[in-house]
């Protein structure tokens, strides 16, 4: 993957000398160098770079430069670039103003991009190639700091965001705040950033339908501190790695969750058609939501994440399982996944809820399980779901029938794991009705109940 912008053409002296008055935007070149003033620089439209752009770098002063949206801004994002190759943007700072602008708004249909529908946003990148952000800090951007449409060999590196995103009309996240690649962007890194006070997703790869899926892809070494939705979500795309990255506070604040528009939080979340992917030496803790929800994930591996969650139990109301299988998309099935030396400790209900066939479940600790107290009755508001299987939300490990379509638990290793919690000794490794625990190879699991 290329990681700069190339040779640049020109110096930077005398392009910064001619920007110094804060009542203009800056005009970039077609390629160069453009260093930004000192200062806060106020933008009333989109500093564009021109389309086609070529071995450009936009870089702040060393003094600090910031670009802020002036109350009139109008335009789909602070700095805009479409069908350029080899662009860097480097050690500046972005504040949207989000206070200014307040129009609430759901997702956008399925069939019409975020880039399309979306405005406010940071940065905007849009069919380019070769383009580098790093060093880069956004504070209050309305919608999405970042958004990456149809691009290739982007390296986002060391970027910071804090109080971010917008709202529905009901007062909850709508997913925005974060990073965004989507409608298959390839070659892609995001790497040691911060994000910080995320309403929804705070990494987030997203393809229509559709489209082309995302691909080739490393998200390590970041951090993240309290969002609303998901920690980082793949979502229709092959061949991501997501390793290293740590995080705190998924499912916060409270007010801001969508539970309504069944939004649960996760900390690795997925979706759509993704396979030969692996999650894996991902630390979270204080999960009020699920630790990992595998929605359309195959062929693919989750090995050593964690998600610890000690705090007392009303600080968790939306506490739910600890890895979630499910097949919302037609062409995923959940098949031949490597689930090993996983910890899950402190769930709201059961440890892994499995589907399909010739996946491996090994060497994981559920531990801490069923915070919630269920018991199959369903006298309990937080317990009272699909009485037609009893066992669904107090079992260690439960077989099922299927999620959005049937894909019945069967020829899967479930070795070695270590269990426990609330009446797990009774309701360790269970299976749905119509399921068969026969034909499955389950040995040398070891199951503690605790009252």
């Amino acid at each position: 993957m290329r990681r700069g912008a190339g040779t640049l053409a020109c110096c930077a002296g005398t392009l910064a000398g001619a920007l110094l008055l804060a009542s203009s935007t800056p005009q970039p070149p077609a390629t160069g160098v453009l260093e930004l003033p000192a200062g806060t620089l106020l933008l009333h439209q989109p500093l564009a770079i021109p389309d086609a752009a070529h071995d450009l770098e936009i870089h702040g002063n060393p003094a600090g430069s910031t670009l802020k949206a002036a109350p009139d801004f109008q335009g789909r994002a602070l700095i805009t670039a479409r069908n350029s190759v080899h662009i860097t943007l480097a050690n500046l700072a972005i504040d949207g103003s989000r206070a200014t602008f307040k129009a609430r708004s759901g997702l956008p249909p399925s069939d019409t991009p975020f880039a399309a529908y979306y405005n406010n946003n940071g940065i905007l990148l849009e069919g380019s190639r070769s383009v580098t952000i790093r060093g880069v800090s956004f504070t209050e951007v309305a919608n999405y700091p970042v958004l990456v449409s149809h691009c290739s060999d982007v390296r986002i590196e060391s970027v910071t965001v804090e109080d971010s995103g917008s709202l529905t009309d009901t007062g909850r996240n709508n997913g925005s705040g974060g990073i965004l690649l989507e409608e298959g962007t390839t070659g892609f890194e995001i790497c040691h950033s911060i994000l910080r006070r995320v309403r929804g997703n705070a990494i987030w790869t997203h393809s229509n339908y559709r489209s082309p899926r995302n691909a080739n892809g490393l998200i390590t070494g970041n951090l993240i501190d309290e969002v609303a939705r998901d920690a980082i979500q793949v979502g229709h795309a092959t061949n991501v790695r997501v390793e290293d990255n740590t995080g705190t506070r998924i499912g916060y604040p409270l007010e801001l969750v969508d539970m309504a528009g069944y939004a649960v939080p996760a900390a690795l979340d997925t979706a759509g058609n993704v396979d030969k992917s692996v999650y894996t030496d991902n630390r979270f803790e204080d999960v009020n939501g699920k630790c990992i929800d595998l929605d359309g994930f195959h062929d693919g591996e989750v090995r050593d994440n964690s998600c610890i969650s000690r705090k007392p139990y009303d600080q968790y109301p939306y506490a739910q399982y600890g890895i979630v299988m499910n097949n919302s998309n037609p062409d995923a099935d959940p098949l031949n996944m490597v689930i090993s030396g996983n910890l899950i400790e402190g769930a709201g209900y059961g440890g892994l809820f499995l589907l399909g066939t010739g996946n491996l479940v090994s060497g994981n600790q559920f531990l801490g399980l069923n915070r919630n107290r269920c018991t199959g009755d369903m006298t309990q508001a937080r317990c009272n779901y699909a009485p037609g299987e009893p066992a669904l939300l107090h079992s260690g490990i439960y077989l099922g029938r299927g999620g959005a379509r049937r894909a019945p638990a069967h020829d899967n290793r479930i070795v070695a794991n270590r269990i426990s919690g609330f009446g797990i000794a009774r309701s360790c490794i269970v299976a749905a009705p119509g399921v068969s625990l026969g034909r499955n190879r389950i040995s040398g699991n070891d199951c503690t109940g605790t009252r």
